[in-house]
């Protein structure tokens, strides 16, 4: 059966649809040699498709992964600086797996990863808001004053966010650690925030993701979703 030409990309796991669209709009897939267009289709067990020069086979497998991301790694898979990514801490599952959102690159914990890309395209649309829990160290004058607002909407790069979950977990004078929930993860959302409240922070690894637990899992290592985790984030 055939199908669009950015489904079936997204689907093998190497790119979002948009990408792939962007892709086959700049004339780099094509089909049985001949270069693609958007609105082309075609079927990815008989036809040859290829991105970039380089033959996209069927999707097989679908892997889904939590990763414990070690601070110094990057979330992207091609980094223009040469920087160790995440990529590096799975390549023993033999397979190309994409992060599903990100993490910076002083941040660790809980990374999902996978190959299935309308998964990953799901979880990441906004109208999806899947809660994401980080335990966030930090350093101030007035903590529980930054509480307050942290608790409230807060404008970052010209977004207003919504209200955030914020619990003190521990205070020692000017330090504390935080548990700090929000849903839109937008790039280095809750170091920003914590920044307008007045506080520095000194380490910061997301703990849980739409019900995921992070749990013992050691920094640095990998293991598979389990299928009550699955339904858990896609529910």
């Amino acid at each position: 059966m055939k199908e669009r030409l950015q489904k079936i990309i997204s689907a093998s796991g190497l790119m979002s649809r948009r990408s792939a669209e962007e892709l086959i709009a700049a004339g780099r897939v094509s089909v049985n040699g001949v270069t693609a267009a958007l609105g082309d289709k075609a079927e990815i067990e008989t036809d040859r498709i290829l991105v970039d020069g380089r033959e996209l086979s069927s999707a097989g497998e679908k892997i889904y992964i939590m990763l414990n991301k070690p601070r110094g790694y990057v979330s992207t898979l091609n980094d223009e600086k040469g920087r160790k990514n995440v990529s590096q801490l799975v390549k023993e599952l033999g397979t190309r797996l994409y992060p599903v959102g990100r993490l910076d690159m002083y941040s660790e914990g809980l990374l999902l990863m996978t190959n299935d890309g309308d998964f990953a395209n799901r979880l990441m649309h906004p109208s999806h808001e899947i809660d994401k829990c980080y335990h966030t160290w930090v350093r101030g004058e007035d903590i529980g004053w930054a509480v307050e607002l942290l608790r409230c909407p807060m404008e970052i790069d010209g977004y207003i966010t919504s209200p955030a979950r914020v619990d003190i977990l521990k205070l020692s004078g000017e330090e504390a650690l935080l548990s700090v929930t929000i849903h839109e993860g937008r790039n280095r959302q809750v170091r920003k925030m914590c920044e307008t409240a007045g506080l520095k922070v000194t380490r910061l690894m997301r703990v849980s993701e739409g019900g995921v637990k992070l749990g013992d899992l050691p920094c640095g290592k990998w293991r598979r979703l389990t299928e009550e985790e699955l339904n858990m984030l896609l529910k």
